[in-house]
């Protein structure tokens, strides 16, 4: 018999927005695409190829839909801020949990879309986001917990 697998690589933000109190003004979990510049990572870490580890998350302003082919968002609000933790997870170490924290004064605006990168600058994009505008003021703060899991379908 012959079997085949196949892998299956999905994401997941959970955004939370804090007015300068710490008080909560809004909360949300969005689905991501893993986009193909993301996903040919992935297989070359697995043979071995040196590449930069994912170190930043960007916030940005463009309502593009998500597509396969991007390499980056559309309207960077601000630049990209480093992660605050990188952390294998889940019951099979299955998942990888991105946090980054967005202060007071960091990528304030309409925020609409997100991506995880492997450089400051250029770099390679592992996925994006497009979701409802969250209107991030100056001095509100925005923490972004992206999951990445990995799977056998």
């Amino acid at each position: 018999m012959n079997t085949l697998e196949s892998l299956k690589v999905k994401g997941r933000l959970n955004i939370v927005l804090r007015d300068k109190d710490g008080n909560v003004k809004d909360q949300r979990e969005v689905n991501n695409l893993v986009v193909n510049a993301g996903l040919a990572y992935i297989i070359s870490r697995m043979v071995g190829t040196s590449q930069a580890v994912m170190s930043h998350m960007a916030l940005g302003a463009g309502t593009t839909a998500a597509a396969a082919g991007q390499s980056d968002l559309v309207s960077t609000l601000g630049s990209r801020e480093a992660l605050d933790s990188t952390t294998i997870a889940g019951a099979n170490n299955n998942q990888v949990v991105y946090v980054s924290s967005f202060e007071a004064g960091d990528a304030t605006g309409a925020v609409t879309e997100a991506g995880i990168f492997n450089a400051s600058t250029a770099g390679t994009m592992l996925c994006r986001t497009v979701f409802p505008v969250v209107n991030k003021a100056a001095d509100d703060a925005m923490t972004v917990t992206w999951t990445i899991t990995l799977s056998a379908v």
